[in-house]
């Protein structure tokens, strides 16, 4: 009996901590995962993991000499992992949307903490282009001033994005995707002489995109 209480306290002594973080960047930022630490110990050990799978990408462990970092075997982070060696925080260069995932740190030392990660990462905006499609559009036309102008607003290689129309700072319409690298269009009308500012907005949960309506000089 004495010596299952002592193991119990041992063990929760050593109690795993559990901790968790969000981080959404951009393709083809450098990323930090920190790990909280301001250096590491001649005793600490630490790993990092990746996926579903809990696939070893990141070690250190400083009493046997081990700084080494391994790729998955899609080759996904070849050349991009780095491991700062005061405090075992990984680095990824270069990021790219198939980085996004959940990556596991585990230290090893006077306690074993463990905390994971969820790392999004959003393709980068293009720049939203509008456009005609009719001649009504044009100043060139003999009676554009009484005619409704036919607009689509056009982006490309997007996903996980939300196309947007606004009228000043109202929303006239806008439509979200999910997928990756489509082609997406959203049509407004509105009268040639129209004096209302108009805005096509494309956008992501960390960045947008702007293109303001210009209707007389709108491409055709």
């Amino acid at each position: 009996m004495i010596h299952t209480f002592v193991l119990f306290c041992l063990c929760f002594w050593r109690l795993i901590g559990v901790f968790s973080d969000s981080v959404s960047v951009t393709e083809g930022d450098t990323v930090t995962l920190f790990n909280d630490l301001t250096e590491i110990h001649e005793d600490d050990e630490i790993v990092w993991k990746y996926g579903a799978e809990n696939t070893l990408i990141a070690e250190i462990r400083r009493a046997a000499g081990i700084l080494n970092t391994s790729d998955v075997p899609d080759g996904r982070f070849r050349d991009r992992l780095k491991l700062d060696r005061q405090t075992g925080s990984l680095i990824i260069t270069n990021i790219t949307t198939q980085h996004t995932g959940e990556y596991q740190l585990e230290l090893r030392g006077a306690k074993l903490t463990s905390k994971a990660y969820t790392l999004s990462v959003y393709a980068r905006l293009s720049v939203p282009v509008i456009i005609s499609n009719s001649s009504q559009c044009s100043s060139s036309s003999s009676s554009s001033s009484q005619q409704n102008c036919s607009l689509l607003c056009s982006v490309v290689n997007v996903g996980h994005v939300t196309l947007s129309w606004y009228k000043g700072n109202s929303l006239l319409s806008s439509i979200s995707v999910s997928d990756l690298s489509i082609s997406l269009s959203l049509p407004l009308e509105v009268e040639y002489q129209d004096k209302n500012s108009y805005s096509c907005v494309i956008n992501n949960p960390i960045r947008n995109q702007t293109t303001h309506l210009d209707i007389t000089h709108v491409q055709v």
